[in-house]
């Protein structure tokens, strides 16, 4: 919850400069300040945890905007942008998941409400705000799964497209609406998309707008697994513990190998993948693996 130490201050002093005999014109202030304290008093959008042990080093990053079911708005692309940033600087991290708290919705996309009220340069730097974030998201040196239950639509689809792995549940829908709007998907869609499910398929779902299911999700690769109902969130905690077994340090050398070899050509890829390999060579871990294996145990890695 937001503090309201400085509201609090500012009420103090307005309350101070105005006598009875002047309450009336002091009325648009206590209606501004009851309308501020309702906003403060508001949970965050987004919450970041670090799981603890035996789960140690996944983290969660939950949406949690129920009354827009989780519509992309400032204060939702600012917490977005902090949970990127502690994330990407928390050496500890291994492993992130991305979920909702709110029912039967992942995320409904941009907060339309919010976007009418914006100029056509404040809709600009909004949205490449929130392409920033996502490509921010995309370039964590760790491994991001999204769970998805529930609606994934324009911006939420976006920011599920920037994770590494995708898993959703039966109930699960897709699409990115925005040419219903006469606008374009703006946060990485018409982008990434296209790479995932190739550039005709990318074309049709991006050109006619329309909503697609969990199985053709799955059918065209949008989403890694498919899971029954409900059960999205386990299965992805299931792959993060997984991956959190193994070296940490192999992990984002993996990560950084496969994204930057895709973006170039075979040969610039494997002069990527050598130099990824040589950040691995000397290390405690690859040591430790190697002796782990010799003695029949798991390893005990460090990320050194």
């Amino acid at each position: 919850m937001r503090s309201l130490r400085g509201l609090l201050a500012v009420s103090g002093h307005l309350a101070g400069r105005h006598s009875p005999s002047t309450s009336a014109a002091a009325s648009p202030y206590s209606a501004l300040f009851v309308r501020a304290l309702q906003i403060l008093s508001q949970p965050e959008p987004v919450r970041l945890q670090k799981l603890s042990a035996p789960d140690s080093g996944i983290v969660e990053l939950r949406l949690e905007r129920p009354e827009a079911r989780n519509a992309i708005g400032k204060e939702m692309l600012k917490g977005l942008r902090s949970a990127m940033e502690k994330v990407g600087a928390d050496p500890t991290a291994n492993v992130l998941l991305v979920a909702s708290s709110v029912p039967k919705a992942f995320c409904a996309g941009a907060d339309l409400k919010e976007r009418r009220l914006m100029g056509p340069r404040e809709v600009r730097e909004f949205v490449n705000s929130l392409r920033a974030t996502f490509s921010s998201f995309e370039a964590l040196p760790i491994p991001t799964i999204a769970v998805i239950e529930g609606a994934a639509f324009g911006g939420g689809l976006e920011l599920a497209l920037s994770c590494d792995i995708r898993i959703c549940g039966q109930s699960a829908t897709f699409s990115l609406p925005e040419t219903g709007l006469a606008i374009i998907p703006g946060a990485g869609g018409t982008q990434r998309l296209p790479r995932i499910v190739g550039r005709s398929r990318a074309k049709e779902l991006i050109f006619t707008g329309r909503r697609f299911d969990a199985t053709e999700a799955a059918t065209m690769g949008v989403v890694n697994y498919c899971v029954p109902g409900g059960e999205a969130y386990q299965k992805a905690l299931e792959l993060a513990r997984e991956i959190n077994q193994k070296g940490p340090l192999a992990i984002r050398m993996a990560k950084k190998a496969i994204n930057e070899g895709m973006e170039v050509d075979l040969s610039s890829a494997l002069t990527v993948e050598e130099e990824c390999y040589e950040q691995v060579l000397h290390t405690q871990d690859r040591l430790e693996g190697l002796a782990a294996f010799a003695e029949k145990r798991k390893p005990l890695y460090t990320g050194k």
